[in-house]
């Protein structure tokens, strides 16, 4: 298995991005430790992993708060051992962030995606670095979308957030590549099965005045292959790229946009 005896933190683990992540990490062998705001929403992808034969434990943390954060971080490595894997899935809901022109956009709606994402995976990633560090070895993951790195209109304050938390990334590995620690970011395209792109697509079609489901055909078109990535695609590859397989890739923005952006 790929984490074998690895120990994993997935911040924003009942989403759809996070569970599915904390499913593949735990099928892949390692403990994961889910963290998010829900307990009951934690509880129920633990046992769910647990019912698959994996080995997972929840807490609710607040990822805006450093002391939880830490706090947390040291729980983990108190119990396990070691963290070496962190992952970083928040989110928030889109819509007031998505769907608006930045000519009518109020302040507080472009800076709460602004404040928030690059925040969250700063204080994570500062907790993980820390113990990482230490340990001599680890991998720090996060996670970005499409318009980080194209010119998509009616984006507010998300798409300056993701493209910061790839400078961070960037930044991360160069400092912490030399103490055998590495920062990989994976950017993917809008995936059909979960609730937010439904919302995000919802928020655009509306914009334009078509059918939500005529803007997703639109958006799937102008992938090269013809299809958007699905859940599972993105868990798969973070697995691997969580795993000592990928040894030698840090610093690197992983393309998962199904061809919606060509590198």
């Amino acid at each position: 298995m790929l984490l074998e005896n690895k120990n994993a933190i997935v911040y924003g683990a009942s989403g759809s991005i996070g569970s599915a992540v904390a499913h593949a990490f735990a099928a892949e062998g390692a403990q994961v430790f889910l963290a998010g705001r829900t307990s009951a929403a934690l509880e129920v992808v633990a046992e769910k992993i647990q019912a698959s034969g994996g080995v997972a434990d929840f807490a609710t943390v607040d990822v805006l708060d450093e002391d939880a954060v830490e706090a947390h971080a040291d729980a983990v490595v108190r119990n396990a051992g070691s963290l070496d894997i962190s992952f970083n899935a928040i989110s928030l809901p889109q819509t007031g962030i998505q769907g608006t022109r930045f000519a009518d956009l109020s302040p507080d709606a472009f800076d709460l995606p602004m404040a928030t994402y690059p925040k969250a995976n700063f204080l994570t990633a500062k907790a993980a670095a820390r113990r990482m560090t230490d340990q001599g070895s680890g991998v720090i993951l996060t996670i970005t979308a499409s318009p980080s790195r194209t010119a998509v209109p009616l984006m507010g304050g998300m798409a300056p957030a993701w493209a910061a938390i790839e400078a961070l990334s960037r930044g991360l590995a160069a400092e912490l590549g030399p103490h055998g620690v590495r920062v990989v970011c994976l950017n993917a395209a809008g995936m059909p099965e979960t609730p937010q792109l439904s919302e995000v697509h919802g928020l655009h079609a509306d914009a334009y005045g078509i059918s939500r489901d005529a803007f997703h055909a639109r958006i799937t078109d102008l992938t090269v292959r013809k299809q958007l990535p699905a859940v599972a695609e993105i868990a798969n590859v973070a697995a691997f790229v969580a795993s000592d397989r990928s040894s030698a890739m840090t610093g690197a923005i992983v393309n998962l946009t199904g061809g919606l952006i060509v590198d």
